[in-house]
């Protein structure tokens, strides 16, 4: 049966971000992942995981200036003292909340880019980072993201990553494989949104098969729309039990924007230990 992680910087955003994990707790989620941990102190943060019984699973590299539309560093030449440096709070935040995944953003390439040097670039600066993650019992994975849609109108610049990063560098699957292949490292793996997939490649079942001795997460949303997996083109339940099959071991987040509320849009979830409707984390 998949194991689910609650990605709480899109589900439970009608509480608190604090009280979000006592929410995904009692919804029946045992694991946790979000982007952005660094606003908060580790011990803060290490404090709510204990307190409500939940793993974390996955957060990401810091990614440069968000504001000023960097998604991520690691692929940006010039930037490799930046994206070096980077690193230092990640080790810190990986230890103290006890998650041994990090997800590394390559960026967004600029027009014009010579793309063969962003890859040379990427790479460098991905063994790196897997040589200061790896001893530390961490991997670094990286997820192709589509760049062909933004922020839905309306929704503005702080949902730039609800449908897809417009420009974002690395975009398919296979150059994903390739990368880790290139870096030859067991600290580096490989993170793949079904979302993502389904909107650049389909061929979902063959190319999870193919990733699988690299793969370490999974993500999942609806398509069209990114809400709740119950609905939409992709077959979820018969994707969950795939996944099983191959012998997939990893969490599965999720990843998705409620079409209404987290708790009422929990019953794809029922067959898995998640609770619909259930009063969650206390009032909102």
């Amino acid at each position: 049966m998949p194991r689910f992680a609650a990605n709480l910087h899109y589900l439970f955003t009608e509480w608190d971000f604090l009280d979000r994990f006592a929410a995904a707790a009692d919804a029946g989620f045992r694991a946790v992942e979000f982007q952005v941990p660094y606003h908060w102190a580790p011990d803060v943060l290490s404090e709510r995981l204990r307190a409500n019984g939940l793993q974390m699973v996955l957060f990401d590299a810091p990614m440069g200036d968000w504001d000023a539309g960097d998604r991520g560093l690691a692929a940006l030449p010039g930037r490799e003292a930046e994206f070096r440096a980077s690193l230092a709070p990640v080790v810190d935040y990986a230890g103290a909340l006890g998650c041994d995944l990090v997800h590394v953003m390559a960026g967004v390439a600029p027009a014009g880019a010579d793309r063969a040097a962003m890859e040379r670039v990427y790479v460098a600066n991905l063994r790196h980072a897997a040589g200061i993650l790896g001893p530390h019992g961490v991997s670094a994975v990286i997820e192709p993201i589509n760049p062909a849609l933004g922020a839905p109108k309306g929704e503005g610049g702080a949902a730039y990553t609800t449908r897809g990063m417009p420009g974002y560098f690395l975009n398919h699957t296979a150059d994903a494989r390739r990368v880790v292949d290139a870096v030859g490292s067991n600290a580096l793996a490989l993170h793949l949104d079904v979302y993502h997939m389904q909107v650049l490649e389909g061929h979902l079942a063959q190319s999870l098969q193919d990733s699988l001795p690299l793969l370490r997460h999974v993500q999942i949303a609806g398509v069209p729309g990114r809400h709740e997996p119950d609905a939409g083109e992709i077959n979820y339940p018969w994707l969950f039990a795939f996944l099983d099959d191959i012998g997939y071991r990893g969490w599965v987040g999720c990843e998705y924007r409620p079409r209404a509320g987290t708790l009422d849009g929990l019953g794809w979830g029922a067959p898995y230990g998640l609770r619909a409707g259930a009063k969650a984390g206390g009032d909102v």
